[in-house]
């Protein structure tokens, strides 16, 4: 999977699962805050991933991830 298929399926998922406004989705967005997700959507998010990418995630998976960047980011490294 490339890399832009992989940030297209993120911004898919985020719009349809978590009603997240498009235009708001982009790489240097703070992750929690731009995009509103509090504890419980991160849950969500861990298994959104699951689902569509077929990958784990642990808490200390997302130490350093901040911005919408950093997610893509992650997801690319587990799938490789």
């Amino acid at each position: 999977m490339t890399k832009e298929e992989i940030v297209e399926k993120i911004n898919l998922f985020l719009i349809d699962e978590f009603e997240v406004d498009e235009d708001e989705i982009e790489p240097e967005a703070n992750l929690k805050e731009a995009l509103d997700l509090d504890s419980l959507d991160f849950v969500d998010l861990v298994v959104a991933v699951e689902s569509n990418f077929g990958v784990k995630l642990v808490g200390e998976d997302f130490i350093n991830v901040h911005t919408l960047q950093n997610f893509y980011d992650l997801i690319e490294a587990k799938l490789a």
